[in-house]
């Protein structure tokens, strides 16, 4: 073999591990992120006690070790029927828990929600190496049932849905509002969530943390073969380069790329996305927020110009998406005194 084939194919063995890399550690390592939620701020926390609600732990969905859910329900539940609200945790895909997000769940339950809050199986090389960002959004799929059954139990009527999330969990949530919705065991009234991605084409992955004002242009001819390791990881189907030029491996991303599955009359949407993100592409989310608006779908799309993917540069604007958010659950799910 010669010199330069021999550096050619140990610069794509690099860049095979270091997108493997990324999607390990990277993503992994923000199982230690948490978005800019605003806890401290007094308009976006519960007074939580008694008198606002109690919560239930650690209810199982599923055989696996992770398949639990945390349910959250307001002091008194005597209306004839409630909406609920799922919000899935971050972490990459690799880390996070559904107590990470006790504050904002709180929150919600507060304003008169049932709330929940679903762990789902994390990829680990060593534990669960099969685990995907497709199993995953089949087992939140699969949770919904168990979570509604729950809250009938503890005597609060579930009759419609919000579900929403950061990063990974934003994903989520995004691919059970769209993909998933008509098998919802109740109708899917929004959706909501920061910097989760929502689709993987090739010529905005290449992009990652660039200038988002000069996108880079896919080069059919070179190698993206690391790109398609990342891809391969997070939806467990094998991608590879070649496919990045016939366009094949848009079919067999298409089962976790929520924007895929947008049709008219999908959920309406509250979003928000840094610009500078490092993590996710931000330029697929310029796709996201055109294919909601081709479908004609009520939607609000927040752009952080300063911020990154924890948003963490623009706090007006993060709490302009959260009162965003609350307007629109009192339009498509408002809490009622009783409601029928």
């Amino acid at each position: 073999m010669s010199r330069e084939k021999n550096t050619k194919k140990k610069g794509r063995a690099m860049w095979g591990l270091i997108y493997v890399f990324v999607f390990i550690v990277v993503f992994g390592g923000s199982a230690a992120f948490k978005i800019a939620y605003p806890s401290s701020d007094k308009e976006f926390s519960a007074d939580w006690n008694e008198s606002a609600g109690t919560v239930h732990t650690d209810i199982s969905y599923g055989n696996g070790e992770a398949n639990k859910f945390d349910l959250y329900i307001p002091a008194g539940h005597t209306r004839d029927s409630y909406g609920l609200i799922v919000y899935l945790h971050a972490g990459g895909f690799t880390g996070g828990d559904k107590a990470d997000d006790a504050q904002i769940l709180k929150w919600f339950c507060s304003k008169g929600y049932v709330t929940a809050g679903i762990n789902y199986t994390l990829f680990s090389e060593d534990r669960n190496p099969d685990a995907n960002v497709y199993t995953q959004s089949v087992e939140i799929k699969d949770s919904m049932s168990h979570v509604i059954a729950e809250a009938e139990r503890l005597g609060c009527h579930i009759d419609e849905m919000a579900i929403g999330g950061g990063s990974a969990g934003h994903t989520l949530a995004m691919i059970y509002a769209y993909r998933d919705a008509d098998e919802s065991p109740v109708p899917v009234r929004m959706t909501f969530g920061a910097v989760g991605p929502s689709c993987f084409y090739v010529e905005d992955w290449i992009n990652i943390g660039a200038d988002p004002d000069k996108p880079v242009q896919f080069d059919p001819d070179k190698d993206y073969q690391g790109i398609a390791d990342l891809f391969t990881a997070m939806s467990g189907n094998k991608i590879t380069n070649d496919m990045f030029r016939t366009g094949e491996y848009k079919e067999r991303m298409k089962q976790i790329s929520a924007e895929m599955w947008i049709k008219e009359n999908a959920a309406p949407a509250v979003v928000a996305y840094g610009s500078w993100d490092k993590v996710q592409a931000f330029r697929a989310s310029l796709k996201l927020k055109q294919t909601l608006e081709n479908n004609g779908i009520d939607y609000q799309y927040f752009e952080m110009k300063h911020s990154g993917h924890g948003l963490q540069n623009d706090n007006k604007l993060y709490a302009e998406y959260m009162r965003k958010v609350l307007e629109y659950l009192a339009v498509y799910m408002p809490v009622r005194d009783g409601r029928t």
